[in-house]
């Protein structure tokens, strides 16, 4: 009995904890059905009745032989124990059953290839007696198993799948996520997880960000002094990138390497020093930013090395597409090189960004001549090449727009950038083809879509799940749903739920934040920072890099802003609910928003306590204090409005002057209830 008293103590603990954290759904995550959908379908049809879950369950359909189909049918029968407990009878692994004696049918046309603009589009239809799947490839028959598991309902009956239809289909074919390997290597564990997020969220490319001025990591056996010294030994086999491609395809996700050249090639060039356009020493660089080392654009050596290079990694990754980087190339070393300014000069090429022009060229015959479409960022959008390549904005939709108008296909990440903390919503409401796109309705066409970028300078392996989940779900939203998908709060929502069942393929947005709370506590009773964590977020953008600190691949990032939530849903109930109040003058709201006050006011004391022990955390003391000092300052406006008193200008402004002071970064975060609090202040002077 002790030993379950314990359990039930820690599970209700996780609970509380996680609703204080603003991830607890506001009902039970089982028993939304069609409300918590996410991304949103092109058309769902909730009809009366359900259709029942008992362990006869079975799933069987007709098709091609496909092992992406088996599998898919597999994690949904795992993946649907998993959740309710059944003990279900079918053996799925053993050979398929045909669609007419399965109580979950499914059919399809073909094996889809893994392609921009393949058919994704899939028919659901749910009664009580029969669960039909159609699609036209085994694409599609994947993304329908994912919208039935999030179909999953329950009562108090038991598990169901509510009646009804849905139509579906993504409306951009190129839904990805970069991971930024280069920076911080990201283990194959870590890579795989993070497939299995994206598949649930209906995401379809991995960009394999492989080669940065921080390492290779990528196993060449044509050059394998590149991993050996440019890697610090840490890289994938080519035999990891196999295994890891064979993972994605089984999910529908296509695995596209990126290869930065030429500049951001500090890693290449500790092996082939003799390539770059300045002497070195070259060595893997520890801190981030734009360096120097670039490769020599008029050397023919570097075009031979590019072409093995490419051809032997042509034939590892399997997918038409391979990304050159092609950005922030520093012109310094070129311009500072004499045989380079002497090509310039007797080539009439005007000016670097020419130069890099000429290079690109030449490595669009090296890719052409081994099979792969060239895609580079912004910078490689120069005239003369063919309109066959993909231009990848970073810069922002007026790029975008205007490779699309000369004939270029193009993707969006500038507004997706998830390593810069902003809210789910400022990604949510960012759109590849906005209401006022200036393009023609053939020039959209060229849009494919866009990615997440999950850069990699200040995050790990332990760190890098909460900072693309769940936030990077509301961009999956905004890649497949219809464009009119547009409501914020009910996006956030829905986020609440698909947050938790991310957890289960498992990634650990959440579960690391306690781990990374416990270590620096050195105790398990960390509630006193779980309550500071609520209202504090990391800074925004790459302001962590001004804050007196410098960072390299190499500095701890276990810190308590690595642990906070880049995005503090609890913070944001409270802003939204402070507005409520203020609209309505509720007096349960009122007395919920002095509780809550009240909490974070008495919570300094306890993190005083916790710092006494643990000298990691000295640097949060400010961060609290200011905490509360800006809940007694709230205490006062909400005493103030509650009793139709009106404060004056002096008053106000003493307090906003202290309200200023709680918002500036302290232990590299920012307090995210400031602002709500200077509503009420406002409000107390009668002032909107």
């Amino acid at each position: 009995m002790r030993q379950r008293r314990t359990f039930v103590v820690f599970g209700l603990a996780l609970v509380f904890g996680l609703a204080a954290a603003g991830y607890a759904p506001a009902q039970p995550a089982a028993a939304d059905g069609f409300a918590s959908l996410m991304p949103v379908p092109e058309r769902a049809t909730p009809a009366a009745g359900k259709f029942r879950l008992d362990e006869s369950l079975t799933v069987g359909g007709s098709g091609p032989q496909s092992r992406r189909a088996d599998s898919a049918a597999a994690r949904f029968m795992t993946r649907l124990a998993g959740r309710t407990g059944l003990f279900l009878k079918q053996d799925f692994l053993a050979e398929r059953l045909t669609a007419d004696k399965a109580t979950v049918s499914y059919t399809y046309d073909r094996t889809g290839k893994l392609v921009p603009n393949e058919d994704e589009a899939y028919a659901l239809t749910i009664t009580t007696d029969k669960v039909t799947l159609a699609a036209a490839t085994d694409l599609g028959l994947g993304w329908g198993f994912e919208t039935l598991l999030q179909l999953l309902s329950a009562d108090e009956q038991g598990y169901y799948l509510p009646c009804g239809e849905v139509r579906d289909r993504p409306r951009f074919t190129w839904r990805g996520l970069l991971i930024d390997a280069g920076r911080h290597f990201m283990p194959v564990d870590v890579i795989k997880r993070n497939l299995d997020g994206m598949a649930a969220v209906k995401m379809n490319v991995l960009h394999w960000h492989l080669t940065e001025d921080q390492g290779f990591r990528v196993e060449s056996r044509i050059f394998p002094r590149l991993h050996q010294l440019g890697s610090d030994g840490q890289y994938y086999t080519q035999d990891q990138i196999r295994d890891i491609i064979a993972y994605a395809s089984d999910r529908g996700i296509r695995v596209m390497p990126e290869f930065d050249i030429p500049g951001h090639s500090t890693s290449w060039l500790v092996a082939f020093r003799e390539l770059a356009s300045s002497p070195g020493p070259f060595m893997i660089e520890r801190h981030f930013g734009v360096f120097g080392g670039s490769f020599n654009p008029i050397d023919e050596r570097v075009y031979r090395l590019l072409d093995r290079f490419l051809g032997e990694m042509a034939a590892l990754f399997p997918d038409p597409y391979l990304h050159i980087g092609g950005d922030e190339v520093e012109g310094k070393p070129w311009d500072a090189n004499p045989a380079i300014q002497a090509y310039k000069k007797k080539n009439r090429i005007p000016d670097n960004h020419a130069l890099q022009a000429v290079f690109n060229k030449r490595l669009l015959r090296i890719l052409q001549k081994h099979d792969k479409r060239m895609v580079g960022w912004d910078e490689i959008f120069q005239p003369g090449l063919p309109t066959d390549i993909v231009i990848h904005s970073w810069r922002g939709t007026k790029a975008l727009f205007e490779a699309a108008q000369k004939g270029y296909q193009g993707l969006l990440s500038n507004g997706y950038y998830i390593d810069l903390g902003q809210p789910a919503e400022v990604h949510y409401l960012n759109d590849p083809l906005p209401a006022d796109s200036p393009l023609s309705e053939v020039q959209k066409k060229l849009v494919l879509g866009g990615e997440a970028t999950m850069w990699a300078e200040l995050v790990t392996a332990e760190t890098v799940d909460s900072r693309i989940w769940p936030r990077t779900a509301a961009i999956a939203e905004r890649l497949w749903s219809p464009a009119t998908v547009r409501h914020v709060d009910d996006m956030y929502r829905r986020l609440r739920t698909a947050a938790l069942r991310l957890e289960e393929l498992g990634l650990t947005h959440f579960k690391n934040q306690d781990m990374l709370l416990r270590r620096l506590a050195g105790t398990p009773d960390i509630r006193a920072l779980k309550t500071l964590a609520e209202a504090a977020e990391p800074v925004k953008n790459y302001q962590r890099h001004s804050q007196g600190v410098t960072y390299t691949s190499l500095s701890p990032l276990t810190r308590f802003v690595d642990a906070l939530f880049p995005e503090s849903l609890a913070a944001r109930a409270f802003r939204m609910k402070v507005d409520r109040f203020l609209e309505t003058k509720d007096p349960e709201l009122g007395r919920e928003v002095r509780a809550t006050f009240l909490r974070w006011k008495g919570n300094h004391p306890l993190v005083l306590r916790l710092l006494a022990r643990s000298p990691a955390l000295l640097e949060v003391e400010g961060l609290s204090l200011a905490l509360a000092g800006a809940c007694e300052t709230g205490l006062a406006a909400l005493d103030s409005i509650v009793a139709g008193e009106t404060k004056d200008d002096k008053w106000v402004e003493a307090n906003l002057a202290v309200l200023a002071d709680a918002l500036k970064p302290r232990a590299h975060a920012e307090l995210a209830v400031v602002t709500a609090v200077e509503k009420l202040v406002r409000a107390a002077a009668g002032k909107s």
